[in-house]
C-alpha cells in the first residue's frame, strides 16, 4: 500500500482535512471508527494526525502502542526503573537484549533521516493530551508478541531469526534505504523480521495477522459502539485493511476471552522441558560408569567435564570483557551449573558481574545511544552485562555438549 495516493473520498470525509496516508471509515451502531492509515517513518503522518485530532471531530484517539511501548516513549528512563537482577532472575534478559537492539536500529533511523520513528504516535499522544481525548492503547505487548514468535517457528528457525535480528542492528552504522522503506509500510517488528515474514506463515501469524485481530478486540473492549461517536485509529498502513475487516465482521460478544487467549504465549513443549534434565541424567551415568570401570577413567572424565565446560562458558565472559571476577566465577560454576537445570551458568556470571561492576546512572541515561554502535554494547555496563549473560549462557550449553561428546567418546573408546 503506498502513501503517495490520496485517501478514499466520501461524505464521511468532506469534513476532515485531507491526509497523505489513507483513510478508512467504519460505522458500528451509532459510532464511526476512522483508521488511518500512517508511514512510521514520515512527518507527513505526524502531521496528518495532528491536523486531524486539531478539527474537533474525534472524541477519542486508539493508537498501535502496547502500554509498555507507550512507557517506554513517553518516560526515555523506564530502563533505568528496571531491578537488572530481576530481569536475570526472571529469564527476561533475551526479551530486554532483543527491545534494545530494535531501539538502536530506530536510534539510528532517526539520526540518519532525521525523523524519529513512530513520530505519528508521539503527535497522538501530544494531541490527545492537547485536546483532553481519552488515548487507548490497542496494539499487544512487544514481549508478547516476540514470544509468540518464538514459540510458534520450528527449533531450527530460531537461530536464524535471533542472528537476523542482532545483524539487522549491529553489523553497520547506516541503515540502507530499503530498510527504511519498509518502515513506511509497516512497523519495527515488521521491517526487522519482513525477510522471514513473506515466507514463513508461522512467523506472519503471529507478527501480523494476530496483531490485527488483537487490535480490533481491543477497540471492541476499550471503544465499544455507543461509548465514543468517532474515534480515530492511528495504526501503521499495513496493519488497516486486517484490522477494518475485523471490524466490519461481527465481532464476538465477549471479546476479553479471545483477546486473552492471543496474549497466551505457549508453554515449551514437554521434551523440551525434559531436555536439560535428561542430559543431566547421562551425565551422570556416564561419570558412574567411568568410576566403575577404573577409578582413573572416572576422574578423567570429571575433570574433562569440568575443564570444557568452564573453558568455553568463562572464556566467552572474556570476550563479554568482563570483569575478571566475573570470568573465574564462571570457570568455576558453569561445571556445576549444567549439572543443575534450576540454574543457569549466565545468570552466576550476571549477578557477579552486577556485583562487581553496579552500573551507574549515566549507564542507563546513555543506554539508548550506546547501544547504537557496535562498540557501545561493550562500553556501556548495562548492555555489557546482559552480553556477559547471553555469552556465558551459549558457552555453557556448548560446553556442555562438546563435554557430553566427550564423555560418550572416552566410554565407547574404552569399551571397544
Amino acid at each position: 500500500m503506498t502513501h503517495d495516493a490520496p485517501p478514499p473520498m466520501g461524505r464521511e470525509f468532506e469534513t476532515l482535512p485531507a491526509t497523505s496516508g489513507p483513510l478508512k471509515a467504519i460505522e458500528i451502531e451509532g459510532t464511526r471508527y476512522t483508521l488511518l492509515g500512517t508511514a512510521h517513518v514520515s512527518a507527513q503522518s505526524a502531521d496528518d494526525v495532528t491536523r486531524l485530532l486539531d478539527s474537533g471531530a474525534f472524541d477519542a484517539v486508539a493508537i498501535e502502542l502496547c502500554d509498555a511501548r507507550h512507557h517506554s516513549m513517553t518516560n526515555p528512563d523506564a530502563m533505568g526503573e528496571q531491578d537488572l537482577f530481576q530481569v536475570f532472575k526472571q529469564g527476561k534478559a533475551g526479551m530486554v537484549a532483543a527491545s534494545l537492539a530494535l531501539g538502536a536500529f530506530q536510534q539510528r533511523i532517526a539520526e540518519q533521516s532525521g525523523i524519529q520513528p513512530g513520530a505519528e504516535m508521539r503527535a497522538a499522544v501530544e494531541a490527545s493530551q492537547t485536546h483532553a481525548l481519552p488515548l487507548l492503547m490497542i496494539d499487544r505487548d512487544v514481549g508478547v508478541t516476540l514470544k509468540r514468535i518464538y514459540r510458534n517457528v520450528p527449533w531450527w528457525q530460531r537461530m536464524s531469526l535471533f542472528t537476523g535480528l542482532i545483524g539487522s542492528v549491529m553489523s553497520r552504522q547506516d541503515v540502507s534505504k530499503e530498510e527504511i522503506e519498509k518502515l513506511k509500510e509497516g512497523d519495527m517488528l515488521e521491517a526487522t523480521f519482513s525477510e522471514f515474514a513473506n515466507e514463513s506463515e508461522n512467523l506472519y501469524t503471529p507478527l501480523i495477522r494476530e496483531r490485527d485481530r488483537y487490535m480490533a478486540l481491543r477497540l471492541a473492549e476499550q471503544a465499544p459502539p455507543g461509548r465514543y461517536k468517532n474515534v480515530l485509529v492511528v495504526l501503521g498502513a499495513g496493519h488497516l485493511k486486517g484490522t477494518a475487516e475485523h471490524l466490519e465482521a461481527p465481532l464476538p460478544e465477549n471479546p476479553t476471552t479471545e483477546r486473552e487467549a492471543l496474549e497466551h504465549t505457549p508453554p515449551p513443549s514437554k521434551l523440551w522441558k525434559a531436555l536439560p534434565w535428561l542430559i543431566t541424567a547421562l551425565v551422570i551415568t556416564g561419570f558412574a560408569i567411568g568410576f566403575s570401570r577404573n577409578t582413573e577413567l572416572g576422574w578423567q572424565l570429571v575433570l574433562e567435564w569440568f575443564l570444557i565446560n568452564g573453558i568455553l562458558s568463562g572464556g566467552a565472559t572474556i570476550l563479554a570483557l568482563a570483569h575478571p571476577v566475573t570470568i573465574i566465577s564462571t570457570f568455576f560454576a558453569a561445571p556445576l551449573t549444567s549439572l543443575n537445570p534450576t540454574i543457569g551458568a549466565g545468570f552466576v556470571a550476571a549477578g557477579v558481574e552486577l556485583y562487581m561492576r553496579k552500573p551507574k546512572v549515566r549507564d542507563f541515561s546513555s543506554l539508548r545511544h550506546d547501544v547504537t554502535a557496535l562498540k557501545g554494547w561493550w562500553k556501556n555496563r548495562v548492555s555489557r552485562t546482559l552480553l556477559v549473560f547471553i555469552l556465558a549462557t551459549l558457552g555453557s550449553a556448548v560446553g556442555t555438549w562438546v563435554a557430553g561428546f566427550r564423555i560418550a567418546g572416552a566410554l565407547f573408546g574404552s569399551a571397544a
